[in-house]
């Protein structure tokens, strides 16, 4: 006895993931994007040019210290210990965009799979699992990061860790409410009802309708961990010296304002592009992935 193919068709997703094209076509179309996908690539050329420039941001000069902007060999000038500031904005940088990716694929990987788990199995899972999530959620993000650094000690891979914990919560938030509308759908129910396991479901059903989401909501939380990196930086809490952040080299700066102003001014400038690339970057994934923003922009189109 053979069981008949079902009366509907399944829904088609694309085969493999968005290319450099399609990228390129993605950006065009949204000024916004285009803007934060430039500014991006740029901090992104920045951090590979810091490997290049790993000496001067380190090597102490104290002769050449203070040195204003402009100056041959340093056209953002040098700190209060003779280092180059664009060396070190560039180190910084990379150190950023580190931290905020590993912690975001962390979080994202660990809060989907926690997610999708308590939506497709309910009951008592779902209750254990969302009773976690509201409890870390209650504590206030960088109140939990300095409770848990201070226990743990700073560092980058410390770093990463603690803001991945606290970030795993909206994915998996995210990943329950969508699993909760797709395991009700025709084709999840004509694949159960043919006895497929439920990490085969689960990977192959439920996982891709997931992927825009969890992507357009990975790329908004980058910046978040960026700031939070900041932050905690600032705070003495984060990267520890010699390395360099922007939030540390804020501090730095700060008590030197009135003689050497530059040495503030150029790390904030540098975090606020960064985190305003990604902003909009993720905006325009946004309103790309949305299904429903699509059909909201179509609609407001002129017949």
């Amino acid at each position: 006895m053979t069981l008949a193919a079902p009366d509907f068709e399944l829904p088609r997703l694309p085969s493999r993931l968005p290319g450099v094209r399609a990228l390129w076509r993605f950006a065009r179309s949204s000024p916004g994007a285009m803007v934060g996908l430039v500014l991006l690539l740029f901090f992104a050329g920045l951090a590979v040019a810091g490997a290049f420039a790993h000496g001067a941001a380190y090597d102490q000069n104290l002769i050449q210290r203070l040195d204003a902007p402009g100056t041959a060999g340093h056209p953002l000038g040098t700190d209060t210990l003779g280092r180059d500031v664009l060396a070190r904005i560039m180190v910084a940088v990379r150190i950023s965009l580190e931290i905020g990716a590993a912690s975001v694929a962390i979080a994202g990987v660990f809060g989907v799979l926690v997610g999708m788990l308590a939506g497709f199995l309910g009951g008592w899972v779902d209750d254990v699992i969302m009773r976690i999530t509201d409890s870390v959620l209650a504590i206030p993000i960088v109140l939990l990061a300095l409770s848990v650094l201070a226990v743990v000690g700073g560092g980058v891979r410390n770093l990463i860790l603690v803001i991945a914990f606290t970030q795993w919560m909206t994915y998996a938030r995210t990943a329950r409410a969508e699993t909760l509308s797709l395991r009700g759908r025709d084709f999840v129910r004509a694949v159960r009802a043919l006895g497929a396991p439920r990490h085969r479901i689960l990977r192959r059903n439920i996982l891709p309708h997931l992927l825009p989401s969890a992507i357009t909501l990975a790329t908004l939380n980058v910046s978040v961990a960026i700031l939070l990196e900041a932050g905690l930086s600032y705070l003495g809490l984060g990267v520890q010296p010699p390395d360099p952040s922007l939030g540390s080299m804020l501090t730095d700066g700060r008590q030197y304002m009135a003689v050497a102003p530059w040495l503030a001014i150029y790390p904030g400038v540098a975090l606020l592009l960064l985190v305003l690339a990604i902003n909009l970057l993720g905006d325009g994934l946004s309103s790309n992935l949305d299904p429903r923003a699509q059909g909201r922009a179509s609609e407001a189109k002129p017949l």
